[in-house]
Parts: C-alpha cells; structure tokens; sequence
C-alpha cells in the first residue's frame, strides 16, 4: 500500500467512484468479484468443515472479499491504510472490525483471534512495489505461522501470460500499467515461507472486450479448459505455510 494509494483514497470521491463506478452492477469487475465469490465460499466450505475461520483481509479497501465469506467465519478483520476505505467498507455491509495501518514502517501486527485462518490479498500486489509486497506476505506469514493455521489467499489481476500482455509495450514505462508473472508471484510466496496448492482463473477477457457478447462466450467456454487458469488475466493463488 503506497502512499499514493493512501493520498488517492482519502479523497471520498474517489472512495466512492471506486465502489460504484468501477465495482458497478455489470461492469467488468463486478462479474470477477461474482466468480471470485463463488470460489471463496466454495473454497472455506470444503477446507475448513469442523471449525470456521477467523478471516484477516490485509489491503480490505471497500470490503469485498470480507463481504464474500460473511456467515461462513467467525469474524472478520479488515486491514488498510485508508480510513475512508474502511468506513465506505462498513457503509455498504461489510461486517468486520477495521484497522487502520501505516503505509510504511514494520510489518503491522495482526489482531491475534486464534486458528484458522483464512488471509485475503486482493488487488493490491500488482499495483505496488516490490517493497510493499513483501510486507503484505510478511504480515500474512504472522497470521499463517505453520500450515495448520489456515490458507491465503492473493490475488493478481494482471496476469503477464494473458492477453493482457499484447499491451505491454504500448504502455512500457507507464506507471499505471503492470503484470506479474506466474512465477513472480509463486517466487514472492516462497520467500515467506508459502506453496501454492491451487490456482484458479477467473476471466480471459480484458476490460475493453468486456460488452463484446461473443467474446463472454467464448471466454465463459475457455474457462472450462484444463490449465486454461495460466491464461487468465484475473488469477487467484490459494497458498499454505511450507512449515509444520
């Protein structure tokens, strides 16, 4: 979490531009979050059958993911470096105790509610440095300590083996356009102590090709592919500690 993240974000406009006009019924990130949704609540349901989490969701913004497993945890715990995230969070019903973080400094300090576990990281690896990266997984492997604790789950919507990449060099060197690798981000896992036990695509398809209704189509069918996942632009990795 930079602190242009927190400086954009403190502007309840763009809070609210974020929620409504990007997350918009319909919209392209929308039907991700639907799919994503599907899979949390899928993914919670069959890992953690005797005892519900307790549900850390580092980077919370507007509480998507939070909102995503609501009655499937024992409660939840969103962490950001914008205050005006987290009260947009809790305005439109996203139940959680909120914790504001500093966007530099040591690794912040997880509320300590007990096992399991289950970390969310969403859309925040690929829009800051290599730095805050680092801190986001280091902060996951103290609430994720061993592999018994629990899952994480990251997200990275900008996958470099997708379609996506057909932009790169038109916008090299544009700050706002980046992708990471399947590798970087299995890479970025090991380094804190994490393996990735499932990945799972959620959209072929880029922005712009979004309302093309032939294009839905064929993305909907690619999906069901075997290894069609590595192609995806949006991918989520559920990852667990290495250690016993």
């Amino acid at each position: 979490m930079t602190s242009d993240y927190t400086e954009v974000f403190q502007d309840t406009e763009a809070v609210e531009k974020y929620e409504t006009v990007t997350y918009a019924p319909d919209s392209y990130a929308s039907r991700i979050n639907d799919r994503q949704r599907d899979y949390l609540r899928s993914l919670v349901r069959r890992e953690f059958v005797e005892h519900p989490p307790v549900h850390h969701d580092f980077a919370c913004g507007t509480g998507r993911a939070i909102r995503a497993l609501h009655g499937l945890v024992r409660e939840a715990h969103g962490y950001d470096t914008s205050a005006e995230m987290m009260a947009k969070a809790a305005e439109v019903g996203s139940r959680a105790y909120w914790h504001r973080v500093d966007p530099e400094g040591p690794v912040p300090q997880p509320v300590a509610a007990g096992f399991p576990a289950v970390v969310t990281i969403f859309r925040l690896l690929l829009n800051v440095d290599d730095g805050i990266r680092d801190r986001a997984l280091a902060f996951a492997a103290k609430v994720l300590p061993h592999r018994g604790s629990g899952l994480l789950v990251v997200e990275n919507h900008g996958n470099a083996g997708s379609v996506r990449h057909l932009r790169a060099r038109r916008h090299d060197g544009e700050r706002w356009f980046a992708e990471l690798s399947h590798t970087q981000v299995e890479k970025l896992l090991e380094r804190h102590g994490f393996e990735i036990v499932e990945r799972r695509g959620f959209s072929m398809l880029t922005p712009s090709l979004h309302d093309n209704r032939m294009a839905r189509l064929a993305d909907a069918a690619a999906r069901r592919l075997p290894g069609s996942d590595g192609y995806a632009v949006n991918v989520l990795y559920t990852a667990r500690r290495v250690h016993a």
